[in-house]
């Protein structure tokens, strides 16, 4: 049996986890969830996994749960409360499905209390990888990955010697606009971007993967998940979901991980390793699934995918800056204040006027982040002038 801890339970990670979980009773127990702001979700989730603690972020809303809950499970509140929740002591594993740069810390608060952590939230690895890394070497910590695309390299590379391996192929679905044109995404709106053709997301990836900004995390987290240098991660346009990722051995043969796009399947596996669950998910009928067809990235149509290489060349505080920068973009363009194509245009900026500090510790990494954010949304408003 283990004990699970889940930060960010009411996003769609979390949700996803927690239908994994109901199906595997007799292998996981939920003991502590923390959330955001969705207060119905997590309370129906509290009254059907009963975990020990619990903890949101709003002083107000846990008030108003600890009155519905009395002492059955314990209500916290505010960071404090969620780091809580990532160092408990009674759960074995967490999953960090925290969005964005805010799962940062309690990531970190989990690794340091020695647990083994399922890292969904990409922008841990992309701000303080060489922290992240660190940190779960001096404690022993195993980091599964629960991106669909890394845990298939995981799944391919288990068992191999790294020195064999020629490189790593991260896979795209290419988002709702794969097959549109650079001029046709002038006057794209938040709706047409949030309708992802394959996979059911949460809003923030969702304009990632529109963007292609998410495979640029993802080629940040395997350079720090692998140890692969950026030479040896490509990128390519996979439209149907299918091959969620490749490995090239030296000998010139490939390894692929086949699965439906469901993001029940790398969950299952992050929390079941290194045995495995029955049937997370729907299985492939091979013969019905058609043609899979692969080819490289327009980096003309979509320029931040190529940003990744650049930060990861630069280092130090820029991954920081960038990821930082992207998320003041997105919610800008979620919110109609900039346009589609302004997204990669307010990432070049910030990154460009950035002084990159070397070998930063934490306070250097958020410090940065806090930097970033204040140049962006400046840069938002004169853009809407």
């Amino acid at each position: 049996m283990k004990n699970i801890a889940i930060l960010g339970s009411t996003g769609s990670i979390g949700r996803s986890t927690l239908d994994v979980i109901s199906q595997n009773r007799e292998r996981f127990r939920v003991v502590a969830l923390a959330a955001g702001s969705n207060i119905d979700l997590l309370e129906q989730q509290i009254k059907t996994f009963s975990p020990d603690i619990a903890a949101v972020a709003n002083a107000d809303a846990a008030y108003a749960l600890s009155k519905r809950f009395g002492k059955s499970t314990e209500i916290l509140s505010g960071d404090e409360g969620i780091n809580d929740v990532a160092a408990y002591a009674g759960a074995d594993y967490v999953i960090s499905a925290i969005v964005g740069s805010a799962g940062l810390l309690p990531t970190i608060t989990a690794i340091k209390a020695g647990k083994n952590v399922g890292i969904a939230n990409k922008e841990a690895l992309v701000m303080a990888g060489h922290i992240v890394m660190r940190e779960a070497r001096e404690n022993a910590c195993r980091i599964m990955p629960v991106d669909s695309e890394h845990s298939a390299i995981s799944q391919c590379i288990e068992g191999h010697n790294s020195a064999d391996i020629r490189r790593i192929i991260l896979t795209a679905s290419g988002g709702p606009f794969v097959n549109r044109t650079k001029n046709d995404l002038k006057n794209i709106k938040p709706k047409d971007a949030l309708k992802h053709p394959n996979w059911n997301m949460g809003r923030k990836i969702s304009i990632d993967s529109a963007t292609l900004m998410n495979k640029r995390l993802e080629v940040i987290e395997a350079f720090w998940l692998f140890d692969m240098p950026p030479e040896k991660i490509d990128v390519l346009i996979h439209p149907q979901s299918i091959i969620h990722s490749l490995v090239e051995f030296k000998d010139r043969s490939f390894m692929a991980q086949m699965s439906m796009p469901d993001m029940r399947g790398p969950i299952s596996y992050a929390l079941s390793y290194p045995e495995r669950t029955a049937e997370p998910i729907p299985g492939l009928e091979l013969e019905n699934i058609g043609p899979l067809t692969f080819r490289k990235p327009d980096h003309d149509m979509f320029p931040c995918l190529l940003y990744a290489y650049e930060v990861i060349k630069a280092g130090g505080t820029l991954p920081a800056v960038l990821n930082a920068a992207n998320e003041i973009a997105v919610y800008a363009f979620l919110d109609n204040k900039i346009g589609f194509n302004d997204i990669p245009a307010v990432i070049r900026k910030i990154i460009e006027v950035h002084t990159v500090k070397q070998s930063p510790d934490l306070e250097d990494v958020l410090e940065a982040d806090r930097w970033a954010r204040g140049k962006a949304e400046n840069y938002v408003k004169e853009l809407r002038v």
